[in-house]
């Protein structure tokens, strides 16, 4: 009788189905769609001698992109209301927070944590008698470190 042994174990390609966003201040809500989870670092050239023409490259400072997120507009107010505290002058307008990505089954699949982030703008879609198309509430995020923890 034959024995089949099974292969290696392959990461599985991440689909998801869903994301949430929660916030340290309370804020949260789901998005169908979140953009500019990404780190750049920048390239620090720096000549080896006077009569080289050879550069080293290096690391430099990181710097991480804002993150977009988009929705339907609904009642729940919490972005709009963390925004107007900005607009008014609140001084404790950062907070940490977190990007979970999830799958159809409604397991977490993704985990980005970001930190001191606050938004930048937030805005609705245009208005119009001529579309039957859903509102969208579009919200960016400035954040100062980003991490991958699942």
């Amino acid at each position: 009788m034959a024995v089949i042994s099974p292969g290696p174990v392959q990461d599985e390609e991440l689909i998801g189905s869903w994301f949430e966003v929660t916030l340290d201040n309370g804020v949260s809500g789901m998005f169908s769609d979140v953009s500019g989870l990404a780190i750049e670092v920048q390239v620090v050239e720096q000549t080896l001698s006077s009569t080289d023409t050879a550069t080293r490259k290096r690391p430099g400072t990181a710097k991480y992109n804002e993150i977009t997120l988009k929705r339907t507009l609904s009642p729940d107010k919490g972005f709009w209301n963390w925004a107007k505290s900005i607009r008014d002058g609140k001084a404790d307008f950062r907070t940490n927070g977190a990007v979970m990505l999830y799958d159809i089954s409604g397991a977490i699949i993704g985990n980005w944590k970001f930190e001191n982030a606050w938004p930048s703008k937030w805005s609705a879609s245009d208005l119009s008698v001529d579309t039957d198309d859903l509102m969208q509430e579009e919200v960016t995020l400035q954040v100062e470190l980003l991490t991958r923890e699942q």
